[in-house]
């Protein structure tokens, strides 16, 4: 199995990256033959850059495409030298690559809102390192939308002057999202929506899912790959989703629409506590241990390790709110969905509908409505998730939303 494998719909980018991983190979393999000399900078004619930016929609697979690559990057076939591209999937720089051990691999994600100075200028001082024992020092940073503006300026030399055998793969939703500074200074790779079919098919073979049950959930999703695995895994995402459908037949009235809101809340702040309940504890009592303190909540702390504790209790408050929030979006999106299916039929298109195990109810929207009006609702949900984004109490956006859904 070759890296790419799971890098869906996206054979253009996979060509492009296993083109970059071949010249990427050249260059430190010819470093190598010259005493271990440094490698040299890559030619214009050359498919290797040292920063490149992954873009494309949620779902489409940026951060795969990244360590797809850096796992071709480090990877030490032995058919390499007889013409093989780079990225078996096999070898140990494949493996350890693939599965987070590598020791020159280093992947950042974030559970918080914002990346911020502190974990930026940490990032940077190891960039500067040379390989412990891979081919290439390679950074993924799989939330460059999400670097504060004195994060995106700290790394922005690193990225303008790298070190010789250090690359950065940075994602983002899209080029907005990145500092101009920095996108000018990446390869730019962008990804698309995979295609419905292909994601059923690697939910198939991938992950074992039933392949009904797999159409239905990449169809519900419409080709996003993380969340149709989920749909197809979770139960309770299955759930929380058929509530979601609901809620355009609750609001007919300010009282349907006040508690249709409010029990949108309710499910994102019960899916935070599950985080919490599932992950804090843990965190909280592998701290206490490595700051000594006696086994079980009742051992007391070495006296000047307080503050550690504060800044772990901060850390998953911001975690708490960033999941209710990733909760809520997921929310408005299967909304969003739904109102674009009402808006298909009400048009007449023959665009496959994505919610066709709530038909009945779409039909029911779409012939007491107008194309117009349909438009404004999805409007009013645009609305609320900008809201949001401008850290608006939650509450207030998804009342104001609910509340137009209804007059809209």
């Amino acid at each position: 199995m070759a890296v790419w494998d799971d890098l869906v719909g996206q054979d253009r980018v996979a060509a492009q990256l296993s083109a970059a991983a071949r010249d990427a190979d050249a260059l430190v393999t010819a470093a190598g033959e010259a005493a271990d000399g440094p490698v040299a900078e890559p030619m214009a004619s050359s498919k290797m850059t040292h920063a490149w930016l992954f873009t494309g929609p949620p779902g489409s697979g940026r951060a795969t495409a990244a360590r797809a690559f850096a796992a071709a990057l480090q990877c030490v076939s032995p058919d390499r030298a007889l013409g093989g591209a780079p990225g078996c999937g096999f070898c140990e720089g494949c493996h350890t690559a693939l599965v987070g051990t590598h020791a020159d691999v280093e992947v950042v994600r974030t559970d918080m809102l914002t990346i911020g100075v502190k974990e930026t200028r940490e990032l940077v001082r190891r960039a500067q390192l040379s390989p412990a024992g891979g081919r290439w020092q390679v950074i993924v940073m799989e939330d460059a939308d999400r670097l504060t503006e004195g994060a995106g300026n700290v790394l922005l030399k690193a990225v303008e002057e790298p070190a010789p055998r250090t690359v950065w793969l940075l994602c983002a939703p899209s080029l907005e999202d990145v500092l101009p500074t920095i996108r000018s200074r990446c390869r730019l790779l962008t990804l698309r929506t995979p295609p419905v079919d292909a994601v059923a098919d690697i939910l198939v073979r991938r992950d074992g899912i039933d392949p009904e049950l797999a159409a239905s959930a990449a169809r519900a999703t419409q080709g996003h790959i993380g969340r149709a695995r989920r749909l197809a895994t979770d139960e309770r995402a299955r759930v929380r989703r058929a509530a979601v459908l609901k809620l355009p037949l609750r609001v007919d009235d300010v009282g349907g629409c006040l508690k249709a809101a409010q029990e949108l809340i309710d499910a994102a702040a019960e899916d935070a506590k599950q985080v919490a309940e599932e992950v804090d504890a843990k965190e909280t009592e592998e701290l206490r241990a490595a700051l000594g303190a006696a086994a079980g909540t009742g051992g007391r702390l070495p006296r000047g390790t307080a503050g550690a504790m504060k800044d772990l209790q901060d850390r998953q408050k911001r975690r708490a709110t960033r999941t209710q929030r990733d909760s809520l979006d997921l929310a408005l999106t299967d909304l969003t969905s739904f109102y674009r299916d009402v808006l298909a039929l009400q048009l007449g298109s023959q665009v496959a509908l994505a919610n066709t195990d709530v038909r009945d109810a779409l039909e029911r929207i779409a012939s007491g409505s107008k194309p117009e009006r349909t438009l404004r609702r999805i409007e009013a949900i645009t609305a609320c998730r900008q809201a949001l984004d401008r850290n608006v109490a939650p509450l207030l956006a998804v009342e104001a939303m609910t509340m137009a859904l209804r007059a809209g």
